[in-house]
């Protein structure tokens, strides 16, 4: 299902928004990948890799935590606290089992990351038309960068912004970005990119696509008239649609795909 909840905003923007003046914002899992697709984190342990054991404890702690991530009737400082734990725990693993750059590799060849339809095109056409396209995942970012390069659709005008892990000169783990980027606090003003936020300052329109409702502040505060933001509800949708109507101005339940996305640009 498809749902417009500011027809007049989107038919005024689609009027225009051109391939000059905007810059779009991604959130990475669940959103450029499937709703069935297994995400960033579960991708960097596949147990043919790493073992049993890092799979298992990440599953255990998804179990545990993961349906908080969706629970809008939360307070959120109060779910804010839970993610945060969570992050931490999952961080802790790869230190824990001693990641490499080896074994990260074979576990990202053995995943089964899998792109939303229309996912790929979208891209190349983002990509054709010059327009800076800024992925800000709370997922691994190593991770997204490889499956993107491998599905051949890591282009010049992708700007990464995820948590990264750094290797010292023996391909050993060293540590994670200085600052975390869990799924609650991902905006664009509060991250120090600097050179970035030159390059995007002079893109008139924004357009934020995501699969949380916090996803629509990846963008950072920006003018209601001049942004788009678009949503995929993939899980809990008799229970969140209206939260989604709330603050998204077009919402996609989990069967659909960027193609469907194509006709409302």
């Amino acid at each position: 299902m498809i749902y417009i909840n500011n027809k007049e905003k989107v038919n005024k923007l689609k009027e225009k928004i051109n391939k000059d003046n905007i810059c779009v914002f991604l959130d990475y899992d669940k959103t450029i990948t499937s709703s069935t697709s297994e995400d960033s984190w579960a991708a960097s342990a596949n147990r043919k890799a790493l073992g049993e054991n890092i799979a298992n404890d990440l599953d255990r702690y998804y179990e545990k935590y993961g349906p908080i991530e969706f629970d809008y009737n939360m307070d959120v400082k109060e779910r804010e606290k839970y993610i945060i734990e969570w992050y931490d725990k999952c961080m802790e693993l790869y230190y824990t089992y001693h990641l490499t750059k080896q074994k990260l590799k074979e576990s990202i060849d053995n995943s089964k990351l899998i792109l939303r339809e229309g996912a790929k095109d979208f891209l190349f056409k983002l990509y054709e038309n010059d327009i800076p396209v800024i992925i800000l995942s709370a997922g691994i970012g190593n991770v997204i960068e490889q499956s993107l390069k491998k599905e051949k659709c890591y282009f010049d005008n992708i700007h990464m912004i995820s948590n990264f892990i750094k290797f010292d000169e023996n391909e050993n783990m060293i540590k994670f970005r200085d600052n975390m980027i869990h799924s609650l606090n991902k905006n664009i003003d509060k991250l120090g990119e600097v050179n970035l936020k030159e390059k995007i300052r002079t893109k008139e329109y924004r357009i934020v696509i995501g699969d949380l409702v916090e996803d629509i502040y990846m963008m950072g505060k920006y003018p209601e008239d001049k942004s788009l933001k678009i949503g995929f509800l993939n899980k809990n949708i008799t229970e969140n649609l209206d939260v989604y109507n709330k603050n998204f101005d077009i919402v996609l339940t989990k069967e659909n795909n960027f193609y469907d996305i194509e006709k409302y640009l």
